[in-house]
């Protein structure tokens, strides 16, 4: 297949809006990393136009995909995490075309983690792992099983990544056995929900004890993000939280979030005055 696409990455090369062409092959039949491809075809672009072009190929044997994706769209992927298999292809693809060493320097910028892009994304799997924990709890406690298990399994796997990223390193495709290796207490956590031989309803009950406490320990943390930004004003509509650049990348987790944030007394609510004398608008500051 890498015979069949050399034509391909090397006029896409000589564009001169590519920054990299990287190749990832297939380590095994159905690989969920290359999406069941024989091979996948990442190509960095500076163009913005289209922020993502897909193509699929066939030699009549073996097929591939091509993704063209613009550079603004891959950091976006890189640091919201919306994109976990991108981490992959950037570390384990053969790369053919590296202009100015961008693909390597991006790398380098993946390994060292740049403590700001830390922050913010501690803050996205925290709030990403308190909606999951409360809506998980909220199924639990209407006797609905299946489903709070369904909300706490995502709920964990936010907890491994936010672990893992407070470690200085990048969660990628198989994180369990990153965390097995920083965390074992988090790795037996989810080791008992997902195996235990106990009833459903009484793993259930055991980890949101345990979650409480771990949500608890990360909250300082994971928090400084939206504290540090939320300390640059002293008082926040959550319209304005809603707009602004860094903030809005918490999506629909966003009031879950500060309402948790509030109830751990990082965030104050602020009434302020509205039109109607009889109810206030509730605004939000740095305790």
């Amino acid at each position: 297949m890498e015979q069949v696409l050399r034509p391909i990455y090397q006029e896409r090369a000589s564009f001169p809006e590519t920054l990299g062409v990287i190749l990832v092959e297939k380590r095994g039949e159905g690989d969920p990393v290359t999406d069941t491809f024989d091979a996948i075809l990442l190509i960095i672009t500076t163009n913005e136009e289209i922020p993502i072009v897909t193509k699929h190929y066939t030699d009549g044997n073996g097929k591939a995909a091509m993704h063209i994706i613009s550079e603004k769209q891959l950091k976006k992927w890189l640091l919201l995490g919306s994109k976990r298999k991108v981490v992959d292809w950037l570390f384990y693809g053969k790369v053919y075309f590296d202009r100015n060493e961008f693909v390597e320097q991006l790398r380098a910028e993946l390994q060292e983690y740049p403590f700001f892009g830390r922050k913010m994304k501690m803050g996205l799997e925290l709030s990403r792992l308190v909606r999951g924990y409360m809506e998980g709890k909220t199924y639990f406690e209407q006797e609905n099983y299946m489903d709070a298990y369904h909300h706490v399994v995502k709920s964990l796997h936010h907890l491994a990544r936010l672990a893992v990223i407070e470690s200085g390193l990048f969660p990628e495709v198989t994180v369990w056995s990153q965390v097995k290796k920083i965390d074992p207490a988090i790795y037996k956590l989810y080791e008992e929900l997902i195996l235990s031989d106990e009833p459903l309803e009484k793993r259930l009950e055991l980890l949101f004890l345990a979650s409480e406490f771990l949500i608890h320990n990360c909250t300082a943390d994971g928090a400084r993000h939206m504290m540090d930004v939320m300390a640059t004003k002293e008082i926040w509509t959550i319209q304005e939280l809603h707009e602004h650049e860094e903030i809005r990348m918490y999506s629909i987790d966003l009031e879950v979030f500060i309402e948790f944030l509030v109830d751990k007394g990082c965030i104050e609510v602020v009434q302020s005055d509205s039109k109607n004398e009889f109810i206030f608008h509730r605004d939000y500051k740095v305790t």
